[in-house]
């Protein structure tokens, strides 16, 4: 796929989630990805469900576009494909908890030595430092730790995760962030350099104002359902036949409101201070008139009054919604015995380059082989190599499990 980032060489040593997204969103943007799998089965997201005609859509929705050679990087032949790789690659990728490269031989103090162009980019749970760099991490634990599993929900509710994997997708979005400057710098100084990015640490990043409220205050904010701590109104509202969004943030569209649903005069609607502090009144007026029309009616005179409202969309509803329609954000692609599959598009858009509807597939275990070493002049390797040198006694899982 061309883009911005065409000239770029990934190699993606990570699975399931927060790498694989990462470098999703690279090769949405050009990059050419090659995802270097474990020869027993690869990814681990190849077996995650939902699965159409036996083929695992999660895996295809997330890998599209890259593809995959099986390597084994405790055997010395595999090692000397995957150095060709480095050599000319211009950014690795993995999401090993931190021991696992080094004792294979790829340490970030070995690749800066063998490989100074490279930039190396790991997204693990934790980082590479701090007291519980050693341990494994899914997002729902980094969401319970990070604090915004205690912000989720509904006052005296039980805690509420995110609805998806927060915490991998912000980390990959980071290491995205992480990798385009790293390349950046590299211009300037000629060398590549390492980026750790920890999944809590991500997690951490996104509170938004609830640690400004908690030093503020000096104590821990909770779960307020749908309405926001500091704006009013600002939240989800019964309509008569469903609820909507409706977010005033600022007198002015406060105004246009209650001219709009024809709210009654009330001085402890005044101000957005005075509205925070009697938000449950402010509420319970707002849905005795909002009680009065369905949904679809509200929104149109919403609309017409300028004050931003939207609908509370399912997965379907937002699949098939008109915006997200023009704005390309629902692409397809394919399973590898062709049948179609929707996934969500790129939301990065930019004036020189394309945004195609469909996107190439995700690739089979190893289906690249031939044709990524001979595209990168490693055609003698595609011979058997005589592993005569002894693997070692490395520890770690190759390129393997140990991660996240």
């Amino acid at each position: 796929m061309s883009g911005p980032l065409s000239n770029l060489l990934v190699i993606d040593l990570s699975r399931v989630l927060a790498g694989p997204y990462a470098t999703m969103v690279l090769a949405d943007l050009g990059a050419q990805v090659i995802k270097v799998e474990r020869p027993d089965g690869g990814d681990d997201s190849r077996r995650f469900g939902p699965f159409i005609n036996g083929h695992s859509a999660y895996f295809a929705s997330i890998n599209r576009g890259k593809r995959s050679i099986a390597l084994d990087l405790k055997l010395p032949g595999d090692r000397r494909i995957f150095d060709a790789l480095l050599e000319r690659a211009d950014v690795l990728v993995d999401n090993y908890r931190p021991g696992v490269m080094d004792r294979l031989g790829y340490g970030p103090a070995v690749l800066k030595q063998r490989f100074p162009h490279l930039v190396h980019a790991a997204a693990s749970g934790f980082g590479h430092s701090g007291p519980y760099s050693h341990r494994a991490a899914y997002d729902m634990v980094v969401q319970g730790m990070g604090g915004i599993m205690s912000i989720t929900g509904t006052p005296d509710g039980p805690p509420v995760r995110v609805g998806t994997s927060i915490g991998d997708i912000t980390a990959g979005l980071f290491t995205v962030i992480g990798i385009l400057s790293a390349l950046h710098d590299r211009i300037a100084t000629g060398h590549g350099q390492f980026v750790d990015v920890a999944m809590l640490d991500g997690q951490v990043a996104i509170l938004e104002n609830a640690i400004t409220r908690y030093a503020a205050s000096g104590q821990s904010p909770g779960p307020l359902g749908t309405r926001h701590p500091s704006i009013a109104p600002f939240a989800s509202f019964k309509c008569a036949d469903a609820a909507i969004v409706i977010a005033a943030g600022n007198d002015d569209l406060f105004a246009a409101l209650a001219e709009a649903i024809a709210l009654p005069p009330d001085p402890r609607f005044a101000t957005n201070e005075e509205r925070s502090r009697n938000v449950d009144v402010l509420t319970e007026a707002m849905e005795a008139r909002l009680a009065t029309r369905p949904a679809a009616e509200w929104l149109a005179i919403l609309d017409a009054a300028g004050v931003p409202a939207g609908p509370i969309n399912d997965i379907a509803a937002m699949a098939s919604d008109p915006q997200v329609k023009a704005r390309n954000m629902i692409i397809e692609t394919h399973l590898p015995d062709g049948t179609p599959v929707i996934a969500a598009g790129n939301p990065v858009k930019l004036s020189a380059h394309p945004d195609p509807r469909v996107r190439a597939p995700a690739p089979a275990l190893d289906g690249d082989r031939d044709a990524i070493l001979k595209a990168l002049g490693l055609a003698p390797l595609l011979s058997p190599l005589a592993d005569d040198d002894d693997a070692g006694d490395e520890s770690g899982d190759g390129n393997g499990s140990d991660g996240d």
